[in-house]
């Protein structure tokens, strides 16, 4: 009964400080090998891609790396470049971890950088900034 109880209590608390430990040395570590090129498939070798976040499942089954080309253009074949090699590249990052699983790595293009452009082109906007700048009244 506590090991049920302690499973239901963590489930909306967020990822374990396992989860983020494991996230962060798959991050690392597939960075490390798609830098290096030691995925040997020369359209990746030419690609620069960002690995910005690794998101494990509580199981450590499962991992979904966050990416994106350096300079935004060919997500799309970045995408498919990853997802061809995946096999290749979950090897890589489960030699390097000492983890009772490879985790299955699942590659999803990161839009946190486009959201940020889309705060910033809200917040340059000449009514938002009035807006802003006026100041506050207990009318609102």
């Amino acid at each position: 009964m506590g090991r049920m109880s302690r499973t239901r209590d963590s489930r909306g608390s967020g990822p374990s400080q396992r989860q983020l430990r494991v996230g962060e040395a798959i991050r690392r570590r597939l960075a490390e090998v798609l830098q290096r090129g030691e995925v040997h498939d020369p359209e990746l070798d030419r690609m620069a891609i960002t690995v910005s976040e690794v998101r494990a499942s509580p199981d450590l089954k499962q991992a979904t790396a966050f990416v994106l080309p350096l300079g935004g253009g060919g997500r799309e074949a970045a995408l498919a470049l990853l997802n061809r090699h995946r096999t290749e590249l979950r090897r890589a990052v489960a030699a390097a971890l000492e983890l009772k699983f490879a985790p299955e790595l699942r590659f999803v293009l990161d839009d946190s950088f486009d959201r940020m452009d889309a705060a910033r082109r809200l917040l340059d906007d000449p009514a938002v900034r009035a807006d802003v700048a006026r100041p506050a009244t207990g009318d609102d």
